[in-house]
């Protein structure tokens, strides 16, 4: 009998450990790095119909960090350490704030946050991005053994000559042709439904959201820019520098919906307050 009930803990322990990895497999966990921050002072570009005009604005631009069993994604690339001249138009940083009212800064190093979760840019193997702006792209140089997975219609429009407003090129020149991976639509990245990029055209053609669902915090939405700010997303403000005006408004309807069905939270990326109620490395939501 001792050996029957012995046989049979031993069972059930495996079976709990089994289960455990099963779970394990498909519950990702979420970091969120401080990429660089913005400020402004008049935020007008952040809607068409002149909701934000002479209003300053901070913005955060975190990159986020997704650990799941079949690897790393980096979810944008934040701001460069140094602004590029097909940005600032040659100003300085002291000129672009005197004369534009527009300043970048970095805080602190992203590779210094990598090592806090104990990892470097090498082990990152999938960058993966909202849009292809500036602000979106600045640090992607670093991972150079990741697979880029780009929207076809974004990459044309980030390399289009003469350049879009907020694009530059050079920021691009990096990307290892031989490690891309090109997507038209949504994306499921690791082939679970655990990490999901939800194409969500407008600001740019290719913008995207990223859907990840966590097994303790449930489903969380990655803004990119389809909103600016939480008020843009309460009021679906239109920013200025925008593609395709309807269908913004389209995706914006898209992801609403997506968030109400899953009861998800959405989190924009740019708003410093969202940014500062998420953990920071090496702690996570998972």
């Amino acid at each position: 009998m001792t050996r029957c009930r012995f046989l049979a803990a031993a069972v059930l322990a495996i079976s709990t450990l089994h289960a455990a990895a099963a779970e394990a497999q498909t519950t990702p966990r979420l970091y969120a790095l401080d990429c660089g921050h913005a400020s402004f002072k008049d935020f007008g570009a952040a809607s068409d119909t002149g909701d934000f005009d002479g209003r300053a604005a901070e913005l955060a631009d975190p990159c986020f960090l997704i650990q799941h069993p079949k690897g790393w994604l980096l979810w944008d690339a934040g701001l460069p350490a140094a602004l590029p001249a097909s940005v600032t138009g040659g100003l300085s940083p002291q000129a672009m704030a005197d004369q534009l009212g527009f300043r970048t800064w970095l805080d602190r190093p992203v590779t210094d946050q990598l090592r806090d979760i104990g990892i470097t840019p090498d082990d990152v193997g999938w960058l993966a991005f909202s849009h292809l702006h500036f602000d979106h792209v600045g640090q992607a140089s670093l991972f150079q053994r990741a697979t880029w997975i780009v929207n076809r219609d974004e990459l044309d429009w980030a390399l289009a000559k003469p350049a879009h407003v907020s694009m530059s090129a050079e920021l691009l020149a990096n990307r290892p042709p031989q490690r891309t991976k090109f997507i038209d639509g949504d994306f499921d990245v690791f082939g679970d439904g655990s990490v999901r990029i939800l194409k969500t055209p407008g600001h740019t053609p290719g913008s995207s959201v990223l859907l990840v669902r966590l097994a303790r915090s449930g489903p969380v939405i990655l803004s990119g820019d389809l909103y600016l700010t939480r008020e843009g997303r309460e009021h679906q403000h239109v920013p200025t520098v925008n593609a395709d005006r309807a269908a913004t408004l389209a995706s914006m309807h898209r992801v609403e919906a997506i968030t109400k069905r899953l009861r998800a939270r959405v989190i924009v990326q740019h708003s410093p307050q969202d940014f500062a109620a998420l953990p920071k490395p090496p702690a996570f939501l998972d």
